[in-house]
């Protein structure tokens, strides 16, 4: 009887302490049940894993931070309680790839404290959405956690399989523009920016990145000794440091997207979702658009951002502008080197630009005056050189000067090693100094195109002025750079990679592949493929790169005048990264689709069908596609334009050159 009581009493204890706040595995899962995520504590160590279908994505885990001239903040921990909740809603985005995002998540929060010492708390908490999972560190406010520094986060994302992956490095080389190379995750040997898009086996997608990056360094990833385990490195300061703060504080969100396919990939919103809501009350000035720009002519060295005979800002050329802009469909125009700064050595030397000063040739009032009647925007440019200090100083000045002549668009830029001569563009230093940026200009109702930043984490959805970023090895390679170009499989990866993160300013469009400046360097694409990139790759700024001279007269023009920035669906109809990419879109105010189909340097037949489109109902599709001669070396400008009648059940045979494309607008008829 005694033994029976003994067993009876050991049962009741097992059974309440797997009910109870201490247990050391909690887990949750997605609204469709497919995915969970699990927490354990192992020798007071927290750890994580991610199941997705019955199988192992990522195997445990490590979690914690190491910190400055203190005990490290990984173990010695239990469990102070859990709590769970689920949370489903709809939200409207100011601009997109499409109009409404649903945001359906079960949330676990764990509260841990160390059992001994300090007894320091930490709270983790893990939201698994159908397509994936986010979760963060909160640090509560706490008497033994007040100003602290971060010289290392522990977070480790052990993956079960060493698949193949797409990754830039992240210090070589600077700004993220970098061609993606691609080896098993085992095969990389330095420090990878994120997003990392991991290819598996089975032909399933994982994509780790970050969102709300708020006042924290961006997120880079190694592997451990060769291994399938990718450790998180943090962009340090030039102290070391990588974040100094003080509790309370929670960090940016580590995001896993578990996509099926590329169309899933794409489509996931997970870094959105993890961000804020918007914070800004009225939303009706913040407007994509297509522009131009005095931009091209310097690289190709026919005029100059400094002064002189050459200048190319100066009034006459700038109205020029405007004039083609208002005939086709054009909204803005950027102007660079219109403001006292650019003379002289000017990358790393950012304190002499003003931003308030134009050059004497440089007329803002007679220009805006004269883009206002032509219903055309004129874009700012605020180069900064690297020297945030100096551009801070004049934010405010600068943007009063901008409202007052109606500039409500500006794009930054951050040309320096270095930012201020010591920190880099993604560290904590960098994350503030944009941020800043971005909130100072939503004050001012002005529009930002940030180049050289830190890579985008979801931050739009918060401040949705901020329209575009570079943050990629977009088309300006193709002018200048030692390598030859951007080469032609390019594209075709930088969807399924940066894309992710946010949209893109690749400044694409360029009719005119002669180089008088580096002749063996040039762009690597048909005509053709040039159009179809307005489609694959999105923003909601899209340049028209090219100077006005090469578009007119030629009837490819007609594409980019007509393709929308701003979308109510996307589809990724077909496609293999780093090989070709068939992407369709819905404009948001018609019922237009547009199709946007790409290959890398192999020519390719890739048939699609159009069921996206209404069934019943007719459409006429103008179809800009290569020749049959058509090749980006031997033959870049061979196009053919013609029309055909479709409908659901169309399925067309699609010719795409080496290097080349088709762009096809659908209407309704």
């Amino acid at each position: 009887m005694k033994r029976i009581k003994l067993i009876f009493i050991i049962i009741l204890t097992i059974i309440i302490a797997a009910c109870s706040n201490n247990s050391k595995e909690i887990i949750v899962s997605s609204p469709d049940g497919n995915i969970f995520a699990e927490f354990e504590l192992k020798d007071g160590k927290p750890y994580y894993r991610i199941v997705k279908n019955n199988e192992q994505i990522i195997d445990f885990s490590q979690l914690g931070f190491e910190l400055n001239g203190k005990t490290a903040l990984n173990g010695n921990f239990v469990i102070k309680n859990t709590s769970e909740s689920s949370f489903d809603e709809t939200w409207e985005q100011t601009w997109g790839e499409e109009i409404l995002v649903r945001n359906h998540y079960n949330e676990l929060t764990v509260e841990l404290q160390e059992s001994k010492g300090e007894q320091r708390l930490l709270t983790i908490i893990f939201r698994v959405f159908d397509d994936g999972v986010g979760f963060r560190y909160v640090f509560p406010e706490q008497p033994n956690l007040t100003d602290f520094e971060i010289i290392d986060e522990l977070t480790e994302f052990a993956l079960t399989e060493d698949s193949q992956a797409w990754h830039i490095n992240a210090y070589k080389g600077e700004y993220y523009e970098n061609l993606y190379k691609k080896l098993p995750v085992s095969k990389i040997n330095d420090t990878v920016s994120t997003p990392l898009t991991i290819e598996t086996g089975n032909g399933h997608y994982i994509t780790i990145h970050e969102a709300n990056l708020t006042d924290y360094a961006a997120m880079n990833l190694y592997p451990k000794n060769n291994s399938t385990t990718l450790k998180a490195e943090l962009t340090p300061w030039s102290t070391g440091v990588k974040v100094y703060t003080r509790a309370p504080f929670a960090t940016p969100w580590r995001t896993i997207i578990l996509a099926d396919n590329l169309n899933a990939l794409v489509n996931s919103r997970i870094m959105l979702n993890l961000n804020e809501p918007c914070k800004i009350e009225n939303t009706d000035w913040i407007k994509p658009a297509k522009y131009i720009g005095i931009w091209w002519e310097m690289h190709m060295e026919k005029s100059t951002w400094s002064q002189g005979a050459k200048h190319g800002a100066n009034t006459n050329n700038v109205l020029s502008f405007i004039d083609f802009a208002a005939a086709n469909n054009v909204q803005g125009v950027l102007v660079e080197g219109w403001n006292y700064g650019w003379d002289g050595t000017w990358s790393g030397h950012g304190e002499q630009f003003s931003f308030t000063k134009p050059y004497p040739d440089f007329d803002i009032k007679k220009i805006t005056d004269y883009a206002a009647k032509k219903g055309v925007e004129l874009i700012g440019h605020n180069e900064t050189g690297g020297a945030t200090i100096n551009y801070e100083n004049q934010l405010e000045d600068a943007f009063t000067f901008y409202k007052k002549y109606g500039v409500n668009t500006v794009k930054t830029g951050y040309v320096a090693r270095f930012l201020d001569g010591k920190e880099r563009h993604s560290s904590q230093y960098g994350v503030r100094h944009y941020r800043k940026v971005i909130e100072t200009a939503a004050r001012y109702q002005i529009m930002i195109d940030n180049h050289e930043p830190v890579m985008p984490t979801g931050l739009q959805r918060t401040y949705p002025n901020l329209m575009a970023q570079e943050g990629v090895r977009g088309q300006e390679y193709d002018a200048w750079s030692k390598d030859g170009g951007n080469p032609p499989e390019h594209t075709c990866i930088v969807p399924f990679t940066r894309g992710l993160a946010g949209s893109v300013d690749f400044t694409f469009g360029t009719f005119n592949f002669t180089n008088p400046v580096n002749p063996q360097t040039r762009v690597q694409t048909t005509i053709a493929k040039q159009l179809a990139l307005y489609v694959v790759i999105y923003s909601p700024l899209q340049m028209a790169s090219d100077l006005p001279e090469n578009y007119n007269g030629n009837s490819a023009f007609e594409f980019i005048s007509a393709v929308p920035v701003d979308w109510a669906k996307t589809i990724i109809k077909d496609g293999k990264i780093g090989e070709y990419v068939v992407t369709v879109r819905k404009d948001k105010y018609s019922n237009d689709w547009f199709m946007g189909a790409i290959t890398n340097a192999a020519a390719r037949n890739v048939k699609v069908d159009f069921s996206f489109l209404e069934d019943g109902k007719k459409y006429k599709a103008k179809i800009f596609k290569d020749a049959p001669d058509a090749d980006w070396k031997t033959n870049p400008y061979a196009i053919i334009i013609e029309e055909q009648e479709i409908d659901a059940t169309t399925v067309i045979d699609l010719n795409l050159a080496s290097g080349g494309g088709t762009a096809i607008w659908i209407k309704a008829e």
